[in-house]
């Protein structure tokens, strides 16, 4: 199938872009993608869509606050976002100035403390490398003066409601830039529900990063480029992962973070390998999933990469249909939006 980037286009009205997260973690609302059919529900009632036996995979990274206001030495203002952290000193960084900053350039954030840019990072030169000038450690830096960033279609600034609700309630490993969403839907009272009715958990972790908002700047999708992501998957979970196929269960990821991690890990008879590892894996209809079963997901911004992955997974005419339905039916789009169940189809 040859795709170009407006085949991933839709009509979305701007109201249906959800500002603030549901009252209730679980109280959004869930489609259910089953090829054609489509069936609204809430997402209280997805333990009534698993069955024993399932493993729900989860991503348990932490978004950390990477958001930075600042000057240049010459005066200029800038705005760093964190896109990685790679040790103490050094970072991958999005900055958005008047004039791209050159190497050597200093830049005070926060009014706190300076990096210096030492050149430029990511697959297509997108990013700046930068470093730290009196070696502080950026993950403390992060967390004494930096902003939680939230992403760019939200049109408030990150308050104390959002340092709670834009992170998952099992959040553990710090790095990522943006939440896995998908997650944001779960409390511990579901969870607990969920493993009583013998579904079973996995975590892996993913560093979600700003490249996930980057928007795809070719008109033929495949000679798009993906940016990498770092990701680790526990021993437990691979096997968990592969006890579930084992007895016929159904692998759930839970998000796409998941998902990409899990795909990319995976070998051709579905065995997922443990470890860390980096990935750029860009999936597209026609791709031939080997690990998971179904995905939880929100819904994705017109013309990004992730609609195409939803759309190789649950069939490219299955997914405008239900985002055709999504939008009829006012669902809430984006990050704090509701949620959607799909199945894997066979269809692209």
């Amino acid at each position: 199938m040859s795709l170009t980037v407006d085949d991933f286009d839709f009509p979305l009205p701007p109201e249906l872009i959800a500002q603030h997260p549901a009252a209730e973690r679980r109280g959004s609302r869930l489609l259910h993608v089953c090829g054609r059919q489509l069936v609204d529900r809430r997402f209280a009632e997805l333990p009534t869509l698993l069955q024993a036996g399932d493993l729900l995979v989860f991503n348990d990274t932490r978004v950390i606050k990477a958001r930075f206001f600042g000057h240049k030495e010459t005066g200029g203002q800038v705005e760093v976002l964190l896109e990685r952290i790679v040790d103490a000193g050094h970072a991958i960084a999005q900055v958005r100035a008047s004039k791209s900053p050159r190497p050597g350039t200093r830049l005070r954030l926060a009014d706190a403390f300076e990096v210096v840019v030492t050149g430029r990072a990511g697959a297509v030169g997108e990013f700046f490398a930068l470093e730290t000038v009196d070696r502080s450690s950026l993950w403390d830096l992060a967390e004494r003066y930096g902003a939680l960033p939230l992403p760019p279609y939200i049109d408030h600034p990150a308050d104390g409601a959002d340092e709670t609700r834009y992170q998952t309630v099992y959040a553990r490993e710090p790095g990522a830039v943006a939440a896995p969403t998908a997650g944001l839907h779960f409390d511990e009272a579901m969870l607990d529900t969920l493993r009583a009715q013998g579904v079973n958990t996995a975590f892996l972790t993913l560093h979600v990063g700003a490249g996930t908002y980057q928007p795809v700047r070719v008109e033929k999708i495949a000679e798009h480029r993906m940016h990498s992501e770092r990701f680790e998957i526990p021993p437990a979970t691979a096997a968990a992962i592969a006890a579930t196929r084992a007895a016929g269960g159904r692998v759930v990821a839970v998000g796409t973070t998941s998902l990409r991690a899990l795909e990319s890990a995976g070998n051709a008879n579905g065995t997922v390998n443990a470890g860390p590892a980096e990935t750029d894996i860009f999936i597209t209809p026609g791709y031939r999933f080997q690990v998971v079963d179904r995905l939880i997901t929100n819904f994705h911004l017109p013309k990004s990469t992730l609609l195409m992955l939803v759309s190789a997974f649950a069939g490219y005419d299955h997914i405008r249909a239900a985002y055709a339905h999504a939008v009829t039916e006012r669902y809430r789009f984006f990050s704090y939006g509701d949620a959607m169940l799909l199945e894997k189809s066979d269809a692209v």
